[in-house]
């Protein structure tokens, strides 16, 4: 579904990807964790190319959208959609006209199947009567699902997530948690998260990738994750406290 090969980027002098390869499987959540300065977010930008490698490929599909310009760019764009970290909604605007505008700029639809589909979207993130709401009146999880249903309302076959629970508290980011997974169940679409918060990553994730200076350290699945014997990942881990035997267990039913 994703794949990239080798993707190298640099900043002036600085390296900030390193050969950076994987693949991302239709209908899986590939997680990517990392400190901060990693390579996380430039990685993602790189999918929907937001940014171009110096050296690599990136595709989507069997389609090179690192090469891709114009049309077919703008085409392989609209099978994304995208939570970005602080939910990026327009403040200017209400909660219905934030979910709205991609398909008023992108669409013919009209005004009455533009207000079902907001309304199947605000209902899918579990937020219904907030349509007049203005972003500064809601909670930093309630603008992440409106966030989430923008993300959703062209309905997209991939959704890329930038640090999606970020700046919530725990129970708030359990709950974003349960929505992310929700969305893979019922819209079988294809996910990306890139988050710093390994308890997400371990609740939600069908595979984990460890980013480290720019590398991919190592990929696995949630159980074999916690046991790496690598180091960098062991003092990741510890960080923050991901040690104890049933950790991932607990994680892992967070989401159910």
């Amino acid at each position: 579904m994703i794949r990239l090969e080798r993707v190298t980027k640099y900043f002036g002098e600085h390296k900030v990807l390193d050969a950076v390869s994987f693949a991302v499987e239709r209908g899986e959540t590939f997680v990517i964790v990392g400190f901060s300065g990693a390579g996380k977010s430039v990685t993602l930008k790189h999918i929907i190319r937001l940014l171009t490698p110096d050296l690599g490929k990136v595709y989507v599909g069997d389609a090179l959208i690192s090469a891709a310009r114009g049309a077919d760019l703008a085409r392989l764009r609209d099978r994304f959609g995208v939570l970005f970290q602080g939910a990026a909604l327009l403040q200017w605007l209400n909660v219905f006209d934030n979910v709205a505008l991609p398909l008023r700029e992108k669409t013919t639809l009209s005004d009455a199947e533009i207000e079902k589909r907001v309304a199947e979207k605000l209902s899918q993130v579990n937020l219904e009567g907030v349509y007049d709401a203005m972003p500064a009146e809601l909670s930093g999880g309630m603008r992440k699902r409106v966030g989430l249903a923008r993300a959703l309302v062209m309905n997209p076959e991939i959704i890329l997530y930038d640090e999606p629970t970020s700046g919530l508290d725990p129970v708030t980011s359990r709950a974003i948690d349960q929505l992310i997974d929700r969305m893979k169940v019922e819209l079988n679409v294809t996910s990306v998260v890139v988050t710093h918060d390994l308890f997400s990553a371990l609740a939600i994730g069908t595979r984990i990738a460890m980013i480290y200076d720019g590398r991919i350290l190592e990929i696995s699945r949630p159980g074999d994750f916690i046991r790496s014997q690598n180091e960098i990942v062991k003092q990741f881990l510890e960080a923050q406290y991901i040690t104890q035997r049933g950790v991932w267990e607990r994680a892992n039913h967070a989401t159910q």
